[in-house]
């Protein structure tokens, strides 16, 4: 019996720093007021705290369209921005803050962190970072896991079109995800492994659930996981992109060579695997250059613009987007490679800043002052 046609439904999860706006610097303590009252007043989706307490999670709802899931990301951006404005406090969509410190943080009071800080220990309290992460309804689980295996040449590119971490403790990494170097050094992080079907991956999940090692799947940190909460499989590379824009091209993108990739199947067309090894190596550049240095094409075996595979990946999904009816975001996508990222825009404003004869950290201050604006434009 054939298994019914996935839905597509997407749900979007973000996460924000929450920033002084007088001394730019990360509030290790906002007040509780502000959870409160995001999740009293939040219409759709949901708001809630992270790991650490300077950081606020939003959730849509299960959205239809990428239109719909625009719709409710923007309204939770702009509820973060305004409750928390009563108390001098701005949310910034960034994965790392140009200058904060992190052991200045403190962790939120729920057993889940409580027990990730005894066992992870500093590496745990080193998490000042923030990401996106796309859920994508794919109901069935030998489909989710076929997917899953399919979909990590991707991942690479997703990451560099959202970097938005080059800064670190205030200084500029030369990365354009720093984020990613911190978050490896959590275990069962990186890109997922392959499975030969969805009993294989049980039989993992199994193994490290008996054993204690795990409590459950939500403890696997892949770039791309099979969701433990949801029917979906749940894309989590990309770094917080600061324009609201940005991040829904990207969640087109995600959604739209997924469909792409059952629609392969259902027409009978052998999709390529390629080793954990060689998109490995895709990874690294787009921690280390973005869009700017180009990205290993596992086909011609040629280093190729970032801007070239994403053309033609636009159009080779491109009937999929129109199914899905987000061609527009889909085509969005490209103009990321020419705007840039957070990341460039994050070092144009910092270089800008030196060149105008400001101090190092007065011009980290003018990064943050840019990252607060752009958080809520376009909304």
């Amino acid at each position: 019996m054939t298994a019914p046609e996935p839905t597509f439904t997407l749900g979007i999860e973000e996460e924000y720093l929450l920033v002084d706006r007088d001394t730019r610097d990360v509030v290790n303590d906002p007040p509780r007021e502000i959870f409160e009252q995001c999740a009293k007043r939040a219409e759709h989706g949901a708001v809630d705290h992270e790991l650490l307490r300077s950081q606020i999670e939003t959730e849509t709802r299960v959205c239809e369209t990428v239109a719909e899931a625009r719709q409710e990301l923007a309204q939770l951006r702009k509820l973060a921005h305004d409750v928390s404005r009563q108390y001098n406090i701005a949310p910034i969509a960034a994965s790392t803050h140009p200058f904060a410190e992190w052991h200045a943080q403190r962790s939120t009071n729920k057993q889940r962190y409580h027990s990730l800080f005894r066992d992870m220990q500093t590496i745990a309290r080193r998490m000042l970072i923030c990401g996106t992460h796309v859920h994508v309804g794919i109901e069935d689980d030998e489909l989710r896991l076929e997917l899953l295996n399919q979909f990590s040449q991707f991942l690479p590119l997703l990451l560099s079109l959202s970097t938005s971490s080059p800064f670190w403790q205030a200084e500029n990494t030369g990365l354009k995800s720093f984020r990613l170097t911190v978050f490896d050094n959590f275990p069962r992080t990186g890109l997922p492994e392959q499975f030969k079907d969805y009993a294989d991956y049980q039989q993992h999940m199994t193994i490290l659930q008996d054993a204690e090692v795990i409590e459950d799947p939500t403890f696997i940190w892949w770039d791309m996981r099979i969701s433990a909460r949801y029917p979906t499989l749940e894309c989590r590379i990309a770094d917080m992109c600061t324009r609201l824009d940005d991040a829904i091209s990207l969640a087109a993108l995600t959604q739209s060579i997924l469909h792409h990739l059952y629609r392969m199947k259902r027409e009978h067309k052998t999709v390529p695997v390629y080793s954990r090894f060689l998109v490995d190596q895709n990874r690294w550049r787009a921690i280390r250059y973005g869009v700017d240095e180009g990205l290993l094409d596992l086909e011609s075996e040629k280093i190729i613009p970032v801007n070239d595979w994403l053309s033609s990946i636009v159009e080779n999904v491109y009937r999929d987007a129109e199914q899905l009816g987000c061609e527009k975001e889909l085509e969005q996508a490209l103009d990321i490679t020419k705007h840039g990222t957070s990341a460039h825009k994050q070092i144009k404003t910092y270089e800008q800043a030196c060149a105008a004869g400001k101090a190092p950290i007065e011009a980290l201050h003018a990064v943050v002052d840019m990252l607060i604006e752009e958080t809520v434009k376009d909304l």
